[in-house]
């Protein structure tokens, strides 16, 4: 089914999941952590009451978040956690990606940076990290401090995930994401001369967005040509601003069979070489509003899959090149929107 030679595992689009089986030949498991660090959404620098739809935990909340600073003890914990649930063997090879979920990942002193990802690094069962971050939030020190860590640690990888959630600039600034799309493709250059991959963060059924729209994005991340995309259902979360505008009615989640109709959309415009990381999300069920039927990540997956084998599609089948606006090299030449 797969318009590239890189094996899918049976899936109609290339998971996260079959990039590791590829790539180290078994499975691996990723541990949401939480560095303690802020966010200048947050602290003032350019907001105090973060994205509309962002909850109190820095959209952390399933990150192994103990009090104290120590990363150790968290990948310890987070380990134990999962190994709980598999079988012994599952642990015999390092399978951990750490990934540094909690508020802006890159938001700190480069001295702690430099702390933290490197007792990541240093773990035996870590294969890598993947640090959610702003664009706007890395300089040129930061992407220096991550090309020594690749050079520290040539055997291990380094991803930066980067929340863009939209192109278009009237919802940029609903959501108060704080910067242009010229701010993004900068940090997606910087990233891509220094050899560092790069995973997109699209959120589907954002308040009124068109399907075109949405899918406009998803074009553009095309262009970007990334290393992963996460497609994240939009979810309402008690305590944040989002959830004031939907209890005020100004707007609706998107049912299960549209939001199904609209990520398979996404994944047959979407590159045949591009990983996909997530084609949901499951928000916290002690403060989920809505959409209710979004508690059921398993359901929601096998759905997916099943709709997809019976309208026999797949990740890329309309697939087209990006437009000339886009430079050779992979980099942007121009910004399509601005805020």
């Amino acid at each position: 089914m797969s318009m590239t030679n890189t094996d899918w595992h049976n899936r109609p689009y290339y998971t996260l999941d079959a990039w590791c089986k590829n790539q180290f030949h078994y499975k691996c498991y990723k541990v949401a952590l939480n560095a303690h660090m802020n966010c200048p959404n947050r602290d003032g620098s350019i907001g105090t009451r973060g994205c509309i739809f962002c909850s109190e935990g820095g959209s952390g909340e399933f990150a192994v978040d103990i009090r104290g600073l120590d990363i150790q003890k968290q990948l310890n914990e987070g380990i134990r956690r999962i190994a709980g649930k598999l079988p012994d063997t599952s642990f015999e090879k390092p399978c951990i990606i750490a990934y540094f979920q909690a508020y802006t990942n890159t938001y700190a002193p480069l001295p702690y940076l430099k702390e933290v990802f490197t007792e990541a690094l240093s773990c035996p069962m870590v294969l890598g990290i993947s640090v959610a971050t702003r664009p706007d939030c890395l300089p040129g020190e930061v992407i220096g401090l991550l090309s020594a860590l690749k050079e520290a640690f040539p055997e291990k990888f380094i991803w930066i995930e980067l929340g863009l959630q939209t192109i278009h600039g009237q919802t940029a600034a609903y959501i108060r994401r704080g910067y242009p799309l010229s701010c993004f493709e900068t940090a997606c250059r910087a990233l891509s001369l220094a050899r560092i991959p790069t995973i997109v963060h699209v959120i589907l059924g954002l308040p009124n967005e068109t399907r075109e729209q949405m899918y406009e994005t998803v074009r553009y991340v095309n262009a970007i040509r990334p290393f992963g995309v996460k497609f994240q259902l939009l979810h309402v979360l008690a305590g944040t601003d989002l959830a004031a505008d939907y209890a005020a009615g100004q707007f609706q989640t998107l049912t299960k069979e549209a939001y199904l109709d609209i990520v398979i959309r996404c994944l047959e415009l979407l590159s045949p070489e591009i990983t996909v990381h997530r084609v949901t999300g499951d928000g916290p069920k002690d403060i989920l509003i809505a959409p209710d039927w979004s508690r059921n990540k398993k359901d929601v997956l096998n759905s997916l899959h099943a709709l997809m084998k019976e309208r026999h599609t797949h990740q890329g089948l309309s697939y087209q090149e990006p437009s000339p606006q886009y430079s050779e090299d992979n980099h942007v030449t121009g910004s399509i929107d601005t805020l």
